[in-house]
């Protein structure tokens, strides 16, 4: 991860100062960055993306003494986890104070807020809180439903010249969302899992975490189709792969963390995604794998199912979206 030169931060801010969408780099995914507080600068985000008006965005600010300003009488809970765990690649759902746009909350009286730990995203916010709101709404550059970008390069496929500023911080160093706890209540909830896990909650608080698979509550990214590229994604075990492989006359692009399954018959045209063992780094490369494996030509794209195991939640998380069939309107 790396910081733009000042000319350029300076540039962004410019831009967000006028009312103007940017492409911001955070150490999750890279987002499309408007003023949290300007309800018509919010509004073209959701225009550029596609986004429906009912689906919440997420105000990223520098650090946790901002959540006071953002968050009506914040509880003990959710001081203790942007304590902890900000800035990084946590979001806290919380009771929304009146600085903050309907916009933003798909109507709601709860907000998501996050702090980035991208240096490039802390220069920009803490520029911006210069005379400023010094907060962004930012949901992740791309078309709604689809793949995440992890590179400035993927937000230019997105948007090319819709967007005037995309700021270059590197490739994304967690590389997939982050983690969606909601403090909103006396309980706390996960409704989308990402980079801190449930025992890393857990042992911050000292008391029991839920998960909720399938929230109740609209929390950005948790429909049942998402993260997915434009090529058909299948999700399956060695044995499907097999049968796949032997019977199916597509022209497949398998994503694998298990090198032995090139070992199986399978077609010259057939292509292979080789990914890291390791869970985390799977994850950092997960988006750009889908979006090269949709780039090549392929009519399908295999993914071979990771371990179900606690270490792996996220990365299952976004897969099992990936791979769930599209509403024919999508």
């Amino acid at each position: 991860m790396s910081t733009p030169p000042d000319s350029e931060l300076a540039r962004a801010v410019d831009a967000l100062v006028s009312g103007h969408v940017i492409g911001l780099p955070t150490e999750t995914v890279y987002g499309l960055a408007a003023d949290a507080t300007n309800a018509a600068a919010v509004r073209q985000i959701f225009a550029l993306k596609g986004r429906p008006a009912e689906h919440p965005v997420i105000v990223h600010v520098a650090d946790a003494s901002d959540l006071e300003r953002f968050a009506n009488r914040p509880s003990a809970v959710a001081r203790q986890l942007a304590r902890r765990f900000w800035p990084g690649p946590l979001t806290l759902i919380v009771k929304r104070t009146a600085i903050v746009p309907g916009v933003v909350t798909g109507g709601r009286e709860t907000v998501g807020i996050r702090a980035p730990s991208h240096p490039c995203a802390q220069a920009l916010l803490r520029r911006f809180a210069r005379g400023q709101s010094g907060a962004v709404a930012a949901p992740s550059a791309n078309r709604f439903g689809g793949v995440s970008p992890t590179t400035a390069a993927h937000v230019r496929e997105e948007f090319g010249d819709q967007l005037g500023v995309v700021l270059d911080g590197g490739a994304c160093e967690v590389g997939i969302e982050s983690t969606i706890v909601d403090v909103s209540t006396n309980r706390v909830r996960v409704l989308r899992p990402g980079h801190i896990g449930l025992a890393q909650l857990q042992d911050c608080l000292g008391v029991p975490v839920e998960f909720l698979e399938q929230p109740t509550i609209a929390a950005p990214g948790t429909l049942a189709s998402h993260y997915a590229p434009n090529t058909p994604v299948t999700l399956g075990d060695r044995t499907a792969l097999s049968v796949l492989l032997s019977s199916s006359p597509a022209r497949l692009a398998v994503v694998t963390h298990d090198r032995s399954v090139t070992r199986l018959d399978a077609p010259e045209r057939t292509g292979w995604f080789h990914m890291s063992a390791d869970p985390s780094s799977y994850a950092r490369e997960l988006y750009d794998t889908l979006r090269r494996a949709d780039r090549g030509g392929y009519q399908r794209i295999f993914v071979l199912a990771p371990p179900k195991d606690p270490r792996w939640l996220a990365v299952n998380d976004r897969l099992q979206r990936a791979a769930h069939p599209r509403d024919p309107g999508e």
